[in-house]
């Protein structure tokens, strides 16, 4: 994964619990080693995670941007929702933290809700766009 510059958090409503869990990642300095031990595993988990409405797991639909792990094995997974009003941010950061939390060599996870760049059907894969017949 390429580490994307310039992306903010913000945007959701200021009582939602993806606000309070959405943590800035630019601390977590990318370790080479580590990030080839496990990021492919947390990549593994993320696609065990679906937005309720969709049937298509997170990563095949491009809203996660990046996956970063350090040297201690923090993790931090920058990601983003279809739209800011998603009936699903109160739970898919939740459950994208435990997720990677859950992978065998991580000490800890925090994800980053950002917005820039903002989500289009574009970050799908074809695999995604296959299932939800828009090839």
């Amino acid at each position: 994964m390429t580490y994307l510059p310039t992306m903010t958090t913000g945007g959701l409503p200021e009582d939602s619990p993806a606000n309070e869990l959405s943590q800035s990642v630019k601390d977590i300095a990318p370790d080479p080693a580590k990030m080839d031990e496990i990021a492919p595993k947390v990549i593994e988990a993320l696609k065990t995670v679906y937005d309720p409405e969709i049937p298509v797991n997170i990563f095949e639909m491009g809203l996660i941007y990046d996956v970063l792990v350090d040297a201690a094995g923090q993790v931090g997974v920058k990601m983003t929702l279809t739209a800011p009003a998603c009936p699903a941010a109160q739970s898919l950061p939740v459950e994208v933290r435990d997720k990677a939390r859950s992978v065998e060599g991580v000490a800890d996870a925090k994800v980053e809700i950002v917005w820039d760049p903002p989500w289009t059907k574009d970050r799908m894969s074809d695999a995604a766009k296959l299932q939800l017949g828009m090839l």
